[in-house]
This record gives C-alpha cells, sequence and structure tokens, in this order.
C-alpha cells in the first residue's frame, strides 16, 4: 500500500511520514495540494492524507480534485484551524470527499487506527 502526505508544515509532514513508514507503508510527500496532484496524478496512491489550510493550492480542493482523478481514493483530512474554525474545516472536507478527518494535534496511534481502517477497506474490496 501507498500513501501520499500533503502538508505545508514541514515537521507535520515529516513526523505523519515517519509513523507510516513505521508500519511499512511506501509513502511519498508534498509540501502544498498544488505539489500533491502533481504527484498523486503521475503516480497514484491508496490513500492520501491532507492539510486543510495550505498556501498555493488548500486541502478543500486538493480534495475535490483528487475525486475527480479518482473515485476510490482514501482520503483522510487533517487541519489544526483552531477550536472554531478548525471543526467547520473538517465537516466540509468530508462533504467535499474525504473518507475521514483528524483534528491537530493528534497521536501516532490515532493516525495509524485511522489509516488501518481506510485500508483495511481496500484490503477487503472484491
Amino acid at each position: 500500500m501507498r500513501a501520499l502526505v500533503i502538508d505545508d508544515d514541514e515537521l507535520v509532514r515529516e513526523t505523519i511520514v515517519a509513523i507510516l513508514k513505521s508500519v511499512n507503508l511506501d509513502v511519498i510527500a508534498a509540501c502544498d495540494g498544488e505539489e500533491g496532484l502533481q504527484l498523486f496524478e503521475s503516480d497514484p496512491t491508496d490513500l492520501v492524507i491532507t492539510d486543510i489550510l495550505m498556501p498555493n493550492k488548500e486541502g478543500i480542493e486538493t480534495i475535490t480534485e483528487l475525486r475527480a482523478q479518482d473515485s476510490d481514493v482514501k482520503i483522510l483530512a487533517i487541519s489544526g484551524g483552531g477550536q472554531v474554525a478548525g471543526p467547520k474545516y473538517l465537516k466540509l472536507a468530508e462533504k467535499m470527499g474525504a473518507d475521514r478527518t483528524l483534528p491537530k494535534p493528534f497521536t501516532p496511534q490515532q493516525v495509524l487506527t485511522i489509516v488501518d481502517e481506510l485500508l483495511q477497506d481496500l484490503r477487503t474490496a472484491p
């Protein structure tokens, strides 16, 4: 299984990459939605984890374009966005096609649990 991590915060991006590599996923990473979509288009992955608030191309637009390219890719949207705005962004991400959402800050176990659930759907699909 392969994953694409899209986040403009280098520390967050590298942390998620390390979490996913710890369970032997093949991981590629991008610093914004524009770069992430280019990577996905040239080499699709099974899972995309994307931040919502990013420069160049934000997460909602990225999710919409990912869904247009591949309706089966699993998408986990993450966002800090503060106490008030964060939940609104995550609800919008779900409406636009994210399979799951996760507010920042999160624990490695929270990421792994959601990723396992999303990829389990792919493993059991006919």
